[in-house]
């Protein structure tokens, strides 16, 4: 009589239960073989295997998933997409949820608004999701209530969390300052920024910032200049308010050019603003880096194709996409008992040519 298979000419998928017949051999044994797990003979998992191969045996990883109480998921939440360098934070974090076995759902939420980070927070579904990493907008202002969730969440950006989430950022302060003193070393000696969201009026008060991305980096700039022995020339400032694109950053520093107050040199707070800049100092015949010299922050692609190539701080991404990722992954599978934390590390300069050798 011819062996019998299993017929999966009807499209169904082939169980495991169906691979463990096939091959004599117990669902457990099947199982352990599957989950590279458990004792046997290594002829044993060997036929196994080749009838997983010749079965065409697939893991059901959401029946998987839910046997151990868990989706498989997990929410990544971003105010948008649109900039470049939160497009990046996405793929990156999709990179490295796979490495656990991981999918990411991605959300964008309304900055600022009833229906931003606050709602999002409140409105987890976790039977869909197994926790969150929320890039928190510049804009968010969130209590900590807010943040007191009863399921994994990771925090990015440069708000605080007030203790109750775990927070992965880069340290801006270190950055700004860094970006600032790399001018002055390099012969500028009066600075201009793009990027602030504050008016020129409060802008001294930026001195002790705790949050915030344009904020901690307006205090790192103060803190290089006192560091230099030279005063920031507040109207050389201008408040973008949360525009920080190419066109703001174009924008802004045609106004400062116009102002016809001395500047060599130029803290632009994200690669966009900066790529602006050079467009408006090309435009007005000022040449880079000879009279004015231009430092950005994020190192987007484009950076390094844009003519002349732009100097830039590291976004850091590649660290933190993986440092939520793991650390998120550590909370779902609750191995340790993890109180929440600030967890930082230093960006570094790519140098190109808007700055002098």
């Amino acid at each position: 009589m011819a062996e019998v298979k299993p017929d999966k000419s009807d499209g169904k998928r082939v169980t495991l239960r169906e691979v463990a017949q096939e091959a004599g051999v117990s669902l457990k044994t099947a199982s352990n073989v599957i989950n590279h797990s458990g004792r046997m003979a290594d002829a044993t998992r060997e036929k196994v295997q080749d009838v997983i191969d010749r079965l065409g045996y697939r893991v059901n990883v959401s029946a998987r998933n839910l046997n151990r109480g868990k989706t498989g998921f997990i929410t990544l939440a971003v105010p948008s997409l649109t900039a470049p360098y939160l497009a990046e934070l996405a793929n990156r974090v999709i990179d490295a949820a796979r490495i656990y076995g991981y999918s990411v759902y991605i959300t964008t939420y309304a900055e600022g608004s009833a229906q931003g980070a606050r709602a999002l927070l409140r409105n987890f579904n976790a039977t869909v999701s197994d926790g969150m990493i929320l890039s928190i907008s510049e804009v968010e202002d969130l209590d900590p209530e807010d943040l007191d969730v009863d399921y994994p969440l990771v925090c990015v950006g440069a708000r605080s969390t007030h203790g109750k989430a775990d927070h992965v950022t880069p340290d801006d302060v270190q950055e700004a300052r860094l970006a600032a003193q790399y001018l002055f070393d390099h012969g500028a000696t009066n600075l201009a920024v793009i990027g602030s969201r504050t008016d020129p009026e409060h802008i001294l008060e930026l001195r002790d910032a705790v949050e915030g991305n344009a904020q901690l980096r307006m205090r790192g700039i103060f803190e290089a200049c006192a560091d230099q022995g030279v005063e920031l020339d507040t109207r050389l400032v201008p408040n973008v308010g949360q525009d920080w694109t190419i066109g703001s950053g174009a924008r802004m520093t045609q106004r400062i050019v116009d102002s016809g107050i001395p500047f060599d040199g130029i803290v632009a707070f994200n690669d966009q603003l900066a790529l602006g800049a050079l467009f408006t100092l090309a435009a007005n015949g000022i040449a880079v880096p000879d009279r004015v010299q231009v430092i950005g922050f994020d190192n987007n692609e484009e950076a390094a194709y844009f003519q002349p190539p732009l100097t830039t701080m590291d976004s850091c991404l590649d660290w933190i996409a993986p440092t939520a990722v793991s650390r998120i992954i550590n909370r779902i599978d609750g191995s340790r008992t993890l109180e929440p934390e600030l967890i930082t590390t230093q960006s570094r300069i790519i140098a190109r040519a808007t700055t002098r050798a």
